[in-house]
């Protein structure tokens, strides 16, 4: 997201099947989420809608939003944009134009890969270009790792690509095509079809980088059951004529962009792949701390394997990586002149597009605002987790004793939550509730916004 418009989150708790055991809590890598009341909650300030939480729900108590799939009828001409990782989620029974002839029936008119915006900014510029203020320049590939280091590593903003992402590109290009064939924009819809959370929050975030270049995504576990049911429907020996439809052109190499290593290896320099978002911020901590070793290009993925691992696959992603990687293996490695001729056609309509606004930083990590008051509650969260027992164990509500501390500190919890010393030292715990100023108060309650329970 290039401005400060508020975040759309698309994962939501369903409070009538969750049953605050934790797991969520545990596994969110920005501690956003707590345990009140017996119910998981979320912080809408600190969420970067990876999917962690959704991942490890045993109870399946946390969803995503879902957009209506009958939204694509509001446009003539109906655009999928959809990932490669797409035919990784069938079997090698599912060729790839019978892929294509299943979008088709459930309703589209057009199809483009998301990573053929791989090859158009290739074609363009002659290589795969990138634009950042800083060095090593980092991936904003993964929607994920952008809201993750505008929140947790905002000095690191300025190493960003602000290139728009292939799918971005991609969307760019159809419109434009169609547009110059004499379509009216109006009657143009794009449609994401998205692997996770992250990638459809930032669609439905207005003023992010895809306003205007895509009408809104779709669940790719919702179209890919779609897609089965027309399969299943078709008669038993049904064949499709290798005439009836056009196959979207793209590479080999751009085929494999949203795997690890996929897009660092069309990268110029020396680059790494760090996939996995907790390993991703294992290593932030080290770029920070400017130990990267005169690295040139950092590609990062909040998901493990890349986006064959997102919460809206429903094929194991280790399968899915090896379809993905032997079909590439059937492409050209690169375009041929009668689509770079196509592509250069609409250069000047495309080219001055291909950048987006500098990304700001985001303070909901901060203990305060005010600086000098954030440095005294960073000391009273120093002598707050000195007095916790240092188990971890989450029984307070919040993932850490260092999380509970924080929270003491801003004024949203009590040191009165702490079930170790409440067994172990009540007196004790009520001497450190009253250094702490809480006495004659009741214990707060964390402000963070109450998430609806969808109806069922």
């Amino acid at each position: 997201m290039s401005h400060d418009e508020p975040f759309h989150h698309t994962l939501t708790i369903r409070k009538d099947l969750c049953q605050g055991c934790t797991h969520c809590m545990k596994r969110c890598p920005t501690e956003a989420i707590r345990i009140i009341g017996g119910k998981a909650h979320v912080d809408p300030e600190r969420c970067i809608d990876c999917g962690q939480c959704m991942g490890v729900c045993p109870h399946n108590a946390i969803v995503i939003e879902q957009s209506d799939f009958q939204q694509i009828f509001q446009f003539q001409y109906r655009i999928a944009i959809i990932p490669t990782l797409l035919i990784g989620q069938f079997e090698d029974s599912i060729t790839e134009l019978e892929m294509i002839d299943a979008l088709h029936a459930i309703g589209f008119t057009h199809i483009h890969y998301a990573e053929f915006g791989v090859d158009i900014l290739k074609t363009l510029g002659n290589k795969i270009s990138v634009y950042a203020d800083a060095h090593p320049v980092v991936s904003s590939y993964c929607p994920a790792v952008v809201r993750l280091i505008q929140l947790r590593y905002p000095s690191l903003l300025p190493n960003v690509n602000l290139m728009r992402t292939p799918a971005q590109i991609a969307a760019l290009y159809a419109r434009v095509k169609l547009i110059d064939q004499g379509i009216p924009s109006q009657e143009i819809g794009v449609f994401y079809v998205t692997p996770c959370a992250a990638k459809y929050a930032q669609i439905m975030t207005p003023g992010s980088a895809t306003s205007g270049l895509i009408q809104g995504g779709l669940n790719l576990d919702s179209v890919f059951n779609l897609m089965q049911s027309y399969f299943a429907q078709r008669p038993r020996h049904y064949k499709v004529s290798p005439t009836k439809w056009e196959i979207p052109i793209i590479t080999g190499p751009a085929f494999l962009w949203s795997l690890t290593k996929g897009e660092s290896a069309m990268m110029q320099g020396r680059t790494l792949s760090i996939d996995e978002v907790h390993n991703v911020i294992e290593f932030l901590e080290l770029v920070e701390d400017e130990r990267h070793e005169n690295l040139d290009f950092l590609e990062l993925r909040a998901c493990d394997t890349g986006c064959t691992g997102g919460v809206l696959t429903p094929r194991n992603r280790f399968l899915a990586t090896e379809r993905i990687k032997h079909h590439a293996a059937t492409l050209p490695k690169i375009l041929d002149e009668t689509h770079r001729a196509q592509i250069l056609a609409l250069s000047d309509k495309l080219i001055h597009n291909l950048k987006i606004d500098r990304i700001v930083a985001k303070h909901s990590l901060q203990l305060d605002q005010d600086v000098t008051v954030a440095i005294k509650k960073l000391e009273q969260v120093k002598r707050i987790t000195a007095a916790l027992p240092g188990i971890d164990c989450g029984l307070c509500g919040s993932p850490t004793c260092r999380a509970l501390a924080e929270d003491i500190a801003r004024g949203n919890a009590s040191i009165r939550r702490c079930v170790v010393l409440k067994v172990t030292d009540p007196k004790g715990l009520n001497h450190l509730a009253k250094i702490w100023g809480e006495a004659v108060q009741k214990e707060a309650r964390i402000p963070i916004e109450q998430q609806p329970t969808p109806e069922v």
